[in-house]
């Protein structure tokens, strides 16, 4: 997945690819809470064409866990909290983008597992991380409308970047999705643009679990 480092969490940067190994509204999210294999979770995750106005400088790409190596931007607090959450992930990816302009930086990670139930638990680890203050402190929420079946997002106006950060979470059915961005600027990406990220995210995880191929993308603007 290259060497690019994403936005995840208040003081820590999550880095893909091979060091990774060491890192609208889809209506409830769960119409068909298919388990997706490899290819199917890359095809969920945007590309270029999916988010105009930003560079893709990860393409999109998925791998299956290595033993002993849970996907890093599956992150718990205890083992007992990584065997729920990381341990049963049977697939997992990222892409990331950054806007020039304002060397703003955001990123897309996609967790899969082989059912809901698996997944439901999973989210509820996870959230416990990525949520709340964890983005950067005074954290305040989102509004992201109602993407998937279970959501949250916060911002920060001091992120990894040392700029405003955000963190979104949604579980679409048997996928638990991530998005962050953040930048070493002082533009905020305004809450309309992350609840568009999130709904059209979510609808790629859906298209997935149809059995389709997912087309969902912002539109150029």
């Amino acid at each position: 997945m290259g060497d690019k480092g994403f936005v995840g969490t208040r003081g820590r940067v999550v880095t893909a690819g091979a060091v990774a190994l060491l890192l609208t509204g889809c209506g409830g999210g769960d119409g068909k809470a298919a388990a997706l294999d490899k290819g199917q979770v890359a095809s969920v995750l945007p590309d270029a064409k999916a988010v105009p106005g930003w560079r893709n400088y990860m393409k999109p790409e998925a791998q299956k866990p290595v033993p002993d190596y849970p996907p890093t931007v599956c992150v718990a607090r205890t083992k007992e909290q990584r065997d729920t959450a990381c341990t049963p992930v049977t697939s997992w990816g990222a892409s990331a983008f950054v806007r020039k302009a304002d060397a703003t930086t955001l990123n897309f990670w996609t967790l899969a597992y082989k059912d809901e139930k698996a997944a439901d638990a999973a989210y509820d680890v996870l959230i416990k991380w990525y949520g709340g203050d964890r983005v950067g402190q005074n954290a305040e929420k989102v509004e992201i409308g109602s993407p998937g079946a279970e959501r949250e997002a916060n911002r920060a106006a001091v992120g990894t970047m040392a700029g405003p950060a955000t963190i979104a979470q949604i579980r679409v059915g048997t996928t638990v999705l991530g998005i962050s961005t953040g930048t070493t600027g002082k533009a905020v990406v305004p809450d309309k643009e992350v609840k568009a990220f999130a709904a059209m995210f979510a609808e790629r995880a859906q298209q997935a679990q149809n059995g389709e191929k997912p087309s969902a993308a912002l539109p150029a603007s």
